[in-house]
Parts: structure tokens; sequence; C-alpha cells
């Protein structure tokens, strides 16, 4: 039984647009390889609350996708260990 999932990445600008728009395209591989991509937002750059290691902007991406139960887990597991990802959220809808 498949559900809904709310993503919302915010990546590092420094390395500039290069990094981010492969980060973009990583994750959106990853997802539509384990579920179906319904919506992706694509909010861009944009100035971050607080500093978050020493950053000051970061690139947002909120993308709603519906998959099987196990799936979210996996995915916060990778974003984790992945460089450049400043802040991660994943809800279920």
């Amino acid at each position: 039984m498949a559900n809904s999932y709310e993503a919302m990445l915010v990546f590092s600008v420094t390395k500039g647009d290069e990094s981010v728009n492969a980060l973009v395209e990583k994750f959106k591989a990853l997802i539509e390889a384990n579920g179906t991509i319904d919506n992706i937002d694509d909010w861009g750059k944009r100035k971050l609350a607080y500093e978050i290691n020493y950053e000051t902007e970061g690139y947002y991406l909120l993308v709603d996708f519906t998959s099987e139960p196990e799936f979210p887990a996996e995915l916060d597991r990778v974003v984790k260990i992945t460089e450049g990802v400043l802040r991660s959220l994943i809800i279920k809808k």
C-alpha cells in the first residue's frame, strides 16, 4: 500500500549551481526509482532564517511523492550521508 509523503530539502550553495543541480537530479532520480513524484516545487536560492554551518543561503526543494512505507527511511538515510545537504524533513501527508 503506497502512502503520500512530502520532502523538504535544503542544499548548500557554496559549491555553485552545478553542485546544486547535481543534488536535485540525484534526489529526483532516487525518488522516481522507488515511487512516483506527484509535484516538485522548486523554491530556488533563499536566505536562511539562521546560519547553518556558517552559511546564510540555501537552495530549497519541496517534493511531493507517493511510495511504499519503507522508502522514506531509506531516503532519509541517503540524505543524511550526502554532502551538500544542509537540512531535510520528510513527512507523511
